[in-house]
């Protein structure tokens, strides 16, 4: 994410920040995060991203 708003600041993806943010939690093994949050994003959030992405590519 980050990389993808460095290159172009223009592109709008929705809580691009919460989506860093979040892996960044995952990532660095903070204990703040449950395994009922990351289900709510896999099921609630993940698929609105997919759709996003896809629409860019095809842009």
């Amino acid at each position: 994410m980050n990389r993808i708003l460095g290159q172009n600041p223009d592109i709008q993806i929705s809580n691009a920040r919460k989506i860093v943010d979040s892996r960044n939690r995952i990532s660095h093994g903070y204990d703040s995060v449950s395994d009922d949050i990351i289900w709510a994003i896999v099921v609630r959030d993940l698929p609105v991203l997919k759709l996003k992405i896809e629409q860019l590519l095809t842009a």
